[in-house]
């Protein structure tokens, strides 16, 4: 690389430039005061472990290894200097938070964990996406009912909330259910692949022809099609309801089991109603974002601003069994970036003291008890006269001062800055 081009960052990976870094810290540190008056608990996680141990609650998912394979894929690997074995470059910090569950904390009960950190992506996960993102999240282990994954919805609101993000839409859907009809009509490996991943690009046609001849066929293309209000729910009930009856027994075993999923579903929903009357509901049940990481209730946040969802989580039970110890687990993560810059809250222009850079005792004691009381107080440290009327503008716009300590009649006084 030439010196003209030294300065030049990777593809997807970029600096937080001094406004942009304060906002989203402060955004950070109110995100986690928020989840510690909910009672979860912070933890901060190495930025790198053994690779086995960074895949291994992902590949133990009963859904099979393309859960692994998915976050090993995205996923830096180095080689450790020290015991010559590989290590990963954390790219998602749910198994981590799983492995500190299951292995160091040991409680019975419900333990509520949160956390903030970057991550590290070998490839955007979306159009011009970070390949760097801050994750912020919070997670939920020893609790199995709806409750835990009403709570969490009703968390993953507030934090939206605490970020000032318009017009959310939280949508709620079930990987079980699709997951569970799709096991029930025997489709090969690679055929149940191109089914998900057909069902979410909702490319109705492909599913018809993977689905031709089979007999949840039509029943499968209907609650693909199924996406909008609280009429979702009930139509999919309908359908469950009125498939055909002279199907063997696996597949009514499916079909009754799809039908549990569903109201547990309902109950959810229900249960956030309660706690959060206005808030906008949807249902998607062919909703497969993370199908291969998640193992039941799903949910996702949107807004108009944003063609993705801004905060997404679910339940993802038995996560915790690759490092010896299975719990029922639900959380939820978004990108701090991507709520800084789609939050309303415009912050305030900086209010600071420009000091001159003088050792008189008076004037150091008056900066310390500025300080002390949460002021901003910057010292000049220019070559020049302090009273240069055009230098003191152009330092007060440059260090965003809108005030300056004055000696006047042995007092150091606080005046505003000279207009720019």
């Amino acid at each position: 690389m030439t010196k003209a081009g030294s300065w030049l960052l990777p593809d997807g990976v970029e600096d937080l430039l001094p406004q942009e870094a304060g906002r989203l810290e402060s955004l950070r540190r109110r995100l986690l005061d928020l989840y510690a008056g909910w009672g979860y608990r912070l933890i901060i996680t190495p930025l790198v472990e053994y690779l086995d141990s960074l895949l291994l609650s992902a590949s133990g998912q009963h859904t099979s290894a393309a859960a692994g394979d998915d976050l090993d894929l995205h996923t830096f690997k180095i080689t450790d200097q020290l015991s010559g074995r590989l290590l990963g470059v954390r790219a998602d910090i749910t198994p981590q938070a799983a492995r500190i569950d299951a292995h160091s904390l040991g409680c019975d009960g419900p333990v509520r964990l949160c956390y903030a950190g970057s991550v590290l992506h070998t490839r955007p996960r979306g159009l011009l996406a970070s390949r760097i993102p801050i994750r912020v999240g919070a997670e939920l282990f020893g609790h199995a009912g709806p409750a835990c994954d009403i709570e969490l919805v009703c968390l993953m609101h507030a934090t939206l909330q605490a970020a000032a993000i318009d017009e959310v839409t939280i949508v709620l859907g079930h990987v079980g259910v699709l997951r569970r009809l799709v096991a029930a009509t025997g489709l090969p490996q690679q055929a149940e692949a191109e089914l998900f991943e057909a069902v979410q690009r909702k490319a109705y046609d492909d599913i018809e022809e993977i689905m031709a001849g089979k007999a949840l066929g039509p029943l499968l293309r209907d609650l693909a099609r199924l996406s909008g209000g609280p009429e979702v729910l009930a139509t999919a009930r309908r359908l469950l309801r009125e498939a055909p009856a002279a199907l063997n027994r696996e597949i009514k075993k499916a079909l009754a089991e799809a039908a549990e999923k569903l109201a547990v579903v309902e109950a959810v929903a229900a249960g956030v109603k309660q706690r959060l009357p206005a808030l906008r509901l949807g249902f998607d049940l062919c909703e497969l974002r993370g199908y291969r990481y998640h193992s039941g209730v799903v949910f996702a946040a949107y807004t108009p601003a944003h063609g993705s969802a801004v905060a997404a989580g679910g339940r993802y039970d038995r996560i915790g069994e690759a490092f010896g110890r299975a719990r029922p687990a639900s959380g939820f993560d978004c990108d701090l970036k991507t709520l800084a810059a789609l939050s309303t809250e415009h912050p305030p222009p900086g209010r600071a003291i420009l000091a001159p850079d003088d050792p008189e005792p008076a004037l150091q004691q008056r900066i310390e008890e500025l300080r002390a009381a949460g002021e901003v107080v910057i010292s000049d440290l220019g070559d020049r006269d302090f009273d240069d009327r055009d230098l003191g503008r152009q330092r007060q716009a440059e260090l965003g001062c809108d005030r300056r300590l004055v000696k006047q009649r042995r007092q150091w006084v606080l005046m505003p800055c000279p207009e720019a």
